[in-house]
C-alpha cells in the first residue's frame, strides 16, 4: 500500500481519466456532466480558498450537506489540506447538531444553504467558531464577518502552474495514519459517537472491494443514499480510484434515473429495495391484475428452479461436511429441476421485462447498511440481478464481508474482505463452531482506531487482544461464510428469559401487502406484540379479497374482530414452527399506529429502526397491549 492516501488516489484519477465524466448530476430539469478534469479543477479551487481561510491539517470542519455534486468537491478539498470533515445530513435535529459540533471540538462549519444555516443559526452563534461557509448563497460576506459563500470564495477561477504544483505537493504532507473523517452514527441505541477514521481504514477498501465486484473504468453508478454515510462515501471513493460514472439520483427520480442512465452498479439498502419490490408489484395489480398473478407465478418458478439448482451445486448454507446422504438428497431436487427447466427458460424470459425497470444493463445491486429480508433477496435473484449482499458498518469504513463475485452461497453475506480476520465466539469466549451463534468480532486495516473522546466505549468495544466487538451476532456455515442472526444489543429478552430477534420475524411480516412498517416489541413481556403502519390502500384491498366488506379508514378495521383476528392469524401462519420458528415467536398481540416512522425521528438515515426511541415514544401503548 506504501503512503498511498485517497488523495493520492484522486490525483492518480485524474491524470488517468481527464476527459472521462466523473459525475452527472441535475438541477431544476438541467442536466450537468462533469470530467475528471473539471473536478480536479474545482477541488484545487476550493482547497485554494479554504487555505486561505486558515482550514490546515487537522481542523476539525463540521460538513452539513445532502447528496450533491459539491459535497464530493468539498470532501476531497479538505482531505487535500489534512483537515478532519465531520460530515451530516441536513436532517440533524439542533440539539444533535450541537452535541457533534461540541464533543468534536470543531472549529469551521460549512453549510449546505441559508435555510438550512437559519435553522440552527441560534445554536451557532453560541459557538466561538473561525469560519462559516454557506455552499449555496448569494455573496454574502463582510468585512468584519467570518461567513462566506462558496461564491465569495470561488470568485477567482484562473488558476496558475504554481498552484498546481503547489496542489500536488500536499500530498507528501499527508500519511496513512492520518484522520480524514468522524463520522458520527445516528446509531439505533442512545447518543451519537464519533468513529475516528483514516486513510489507512478507508484505503482497504479501496484497494480489495474493487475487485469483489470486478470494478472498471466504463462502471456507471446510480447514487441515492446519503453521501455521508460511509456506505455510499465509500462507493463514490471507489468509482473514482477506477475512473467511473457516478449520477446523482433522488428517492424522487430514482426509478427515472435507473431507465435512463441504465446503471451497471447500484448499491443501496434493503428499505430501497423493498419500495422497488412494492412499486412494481402494486403497477402490475393496478394495470392489470391478471398480469400481476401471471407475474407472481413466474417468480415463484423461477425462485424454485434457482433454490433446487443450488441444492444440486452445493450453494447454500451448509454447517457440516458432506456425506453420502448428503448426494441423496439431491435427488429429489433434481428431478424438480428437470421439471422446472423449460418453465423456468419461459419465466426467465419473460421476467427479462423487468430487467429493463432497472435500466437492462445492471451487472450487480450491492445491497448493506441492514439485513436484505429472504424473500427480498430471492425475488431480486429470480428476476436474474445478481445481487451482492454485503455486511459492513462505520467502524469497518465500512466493507468486512459479502457475497461478491467470489461467493455463490445464496443465504448468506459471503466470505470476509481480503485481509479482514472474522471471528465468531462464544460466551466464554471461544471461537464457535460452524453453525453455533455467537458474537462477530473483526480485526484488520479497515477497522476503526477508535471513538472520539469516548474512554468507555473504546474499553467495551474491543478485546484485550484488538479485535473489534461488532454487536452483531451470527454464525459461519463450514465453508467460513457469515450469516448474521440478529444484534445483541436488540434481542428481546421476554419475561420467561427466552431471547429473540426482532428482525428476522420483522422481516418475514413485512410480506404482508398491508404492511408499510413495524416494530417488534416485548422486552420483559409475557409475549410478543407488533407495532404495525399500515399501508391504507392494500388494507383494503386485503379487506374487499377476505371479507367481501369495503373499508374506508383504519378505524373501520379497528372495529372488526373478525379482521383483526384474521390478521394476527395470517401473521402467526407465516411464523409457523414448520418455516424454523419457535413456539414462543408467536405474536400475543398486534396494534396499528396512526403515522409513519419518520428519518432522523424513529428512523436512521439508512432507515433503520431506532428502537430505543420507539419503545420509549409508545411506552403506555406497549405496556397495555403485552399486559
Amino acid at each position: 500500500m506504501g503512503d498511498t492516501t485517497l488523495f493520492h488516489v484522486f490525483l492518480e484519477a485524474y491524470e488517468k481519466n481527464r476527459d472521462k465524466t466523473a459525475f452527472i448530476y441535475s438541477v431544476l430539469d438541467k442536466e450537468y456532466t462533469i470530467t475528471y478534469a473539471k473536478l480536479f479543477e474545482d477541488v484545487l479551487l476550493l482547497s485554494r480558498a479554504f487555505k486561505s481561510k486558515k482550514i490546515t491539517k487537522n481542523s476539525k470542519v463540521m460538513f452539513l450537506c445532502d447528496n450533491r455534486y459539491e459535497w464530493m468537491v468539498t470532501d476531497l478539498a479538505l482531505m487535500s489540506l489534512g483537515a478532519i470533515s465531520i460530515p451530516r445530513g441536513s436532517d440533524t435535529p439542533t440539539i444533535e447538531l450541537e452535541f457533534i459540533m461540541a464533543h468534536s471540538e470543531c472549529n469551521f462549519l460549512i453549510v449546505e444553504d441559508e435555510k438550512l444555516y437559519q435553522e440552527h443559526e441560534e445554536m451557532i452563534k453560541k459557538l466561538k467558531l473561525k469560519s462559516i461557509f454557506i455552499l449555496e448563497a448569494k455573496q454574502l460576506h463582510t468585512l468584519f464577518d467570518n461567513t462566506y459563500s462558496y461564491l465569495d470564495l470561488l470568485k477567482n477561477r484562473k488558476i496558475y502552474q504554481n498552484e498546481i504544483d503547489e496542489f500536488y505537493a500536499l500530498r507528501d504532507n499527508l500519511s496513512l495514519d492520518d484522520v480524514f473523517t468522524l463520522i458520527y452514527t445516528s446509531g439505533t441505541t442512545g447518543s451519537p459517537k464519533g468513529v475516528i477514521l483514516t486513510h489507512k481504514n478507508i484505503m482497504h477498501n479501496v484497494l480489495y472491494l474493487p475487485r469483489l465486484i470486478g470494478l472498471k473504468g466504463d462502471d456507471v453508478w446510480v447514487s441515492i443514499l446519503p453521501s455521508w454515510h460511509m456506505f455510499e462515501r465509500a462507493a463514490e471513493y471507489l468509482s473514482i480510484s477506477e475512473g467511473c460514472c457516478t449520477v446523482y439520483s433522488t428517492i424522487k427520480t430514482f426509478a427515472d434515473d435507473l431507465e435512463k442512465y441504465r446503471p451497471t452498479l447500484v448499491a443501496t439498502v434493503p428499505r430501497l429495495w423493498e419500495s422497488m419490490y412494492t412499486k412494481i408489484n402494486n403497477a402490475l395489480e393496478k394495470k392489470d391484475p391478471k398480469k400481476a398473478k401471471i407475474f407472481k407465478k413466474l417468480i415463484g418458478i423461477s425462485v424454485s428452479y434457482n433454490y433446487n439448482l443450488r441444492i444440486i451445486k452445493d450453494e447454500l448454507p451448509r454447517f457440516t461436511q458432506n456425506t453420502f446422504f448428503s448426494t441423496c438428497k439431491k435427488i429429489i431436487p433434481t428431478i424438480k429441476f428437470i421439471f422446472l427447466y423449460l418453465p423456468n427458460v419461459i419465466a426467465k424470459k419473460k421476467l427479462q421485462l423487468v430487467q429493463e425497470k432497472f435500466g437492462g444493463r445492471l451487472r450487480l445491486a450491492i445491497s448493506g447498511g441492514g439485513t436484505l429480508p429472504e424473500y427480498l433477496d430471492a425475488w431480486i435473484d429470480a428476476i436474474g440481478i445478481r445481487i451482492v449482499n454485503a455486511y459492513g458498518m462505520t467502524e469497518g469504513a465500512p466493507g468486512l464481508a459479502g457475497r461478491a463475485l467470489n461467493c455463490n452461497t445464496f443465504g448468506t453475506l459471503g466470505l470476509p474482505v481480503e485481509g479482514t480476520e472474522i471471528r465468531i465466539v462464544n460466551k466464554n469466549g471461544e471461537d464457535a463452531k460452524p453453525g453455533e451463534v455467537g458474537e462477530i468480532i473483526i480485526k484488520g486495516n479497515q477497522i476503526t482506531p477508535g471513538y472520539y473522546k469516548n474512554d468507555e466505549e473504546n474499553n467495551k468495544s474491543f478485546t484485550h487482544d484488538g479485535y473489534f466487538k461488532t454487536g452483531d451476532l451470527g454464525k459461519f456455515t463450514i465453508r467460513k461464510e457469515l450469516i448474521i442472526t440478529g444484534r445483541s444489543k436488540e434481542i428481546i429478552v421476554l419475561a420467561n428469559g427466552e431471547n429473540v430477534d426482532p428482525s428476522r420475524i420483522e422481516s418475514t411480516i413485512s410480506i404482508l401487502p398491508f404492511i408499510a412498517d413495524n416494530v417488534l416489541v416485548g422486552q420483559d413481556k409475557k409475549g410478543l406484540g407488533l407495532l404495525l403502519v399500515p399501508d391504507m390502500e392494500k388494507m383494503k384491498e386485503y379487506v374487499l379479497e377476505n371479507f367481501n366488506k369495503v373499508v374506508h379508514n383504519m378505524e373501520n378495521v379497528l372495529e372488526d374482530k373478525n379482521i383483526l383476528n384474521k390478521i394476527k392469524h395470517d401473521m402467526n401462519e407465516l411464523l409457523h414452527h414448520s418455516k424454523g420458528f419457535k413456539p414462543f415467536e408467536k405474536l400475543q398481540n398486534i396494534h396499528f399506529l396512526d403515522e409513519e416512522f419518520k428519518l432522523g425521528v424513529e428512523l436512521t438515515n439508512t432507515f433503520k429502526k431506532k428502537r430505543h426511541v420507539i419503545e420509549k415514544k409508545y411506552k403506555e401503548i406497549i405496556d397495555k397491549f403485552l399486559h
